[in-house]
């Protein structure tokens, strides 16, 4: 189990003086990074780190957010009618 479940460490990375960092190669493979991919910089753990998101995996948990919403939005009305 451990502290954080299904989680990987790909190593470091040091921000450079251009505030630029270099993704570990492992990760970039594993994770399908590639070159001119649009990457979301997130605040995570209230400020103590960063999180990245590749953009598409962003839209697709916008997507899946938005249809659980309509779905418990749809649950609401028919409890509403029951009433």
């Amino acid at each position: 189990m451990g502290f954080l479940p299904n989680k990987k460490l790909y190593g470091t990375a040091t921000v450079g003086t251009k505030g630029q960092i270099v993704i570990p190669a492992e990760a970039r493979e594993e994770l399908g990074i590639k070159p001119g991919d649009r990457l979301y910089i997130v605040n995570a753990m209230h400020g103590a780190g960063i999180v990245c998101i590749k953009e598409e995996k962003l839209e697709d948990m916008v997507q899946q957010f938005t249809a659980q919403l309509e779905d418990f939005r749809a649950l609401q009305q028919k409890e509403d009618t029951k009433e």
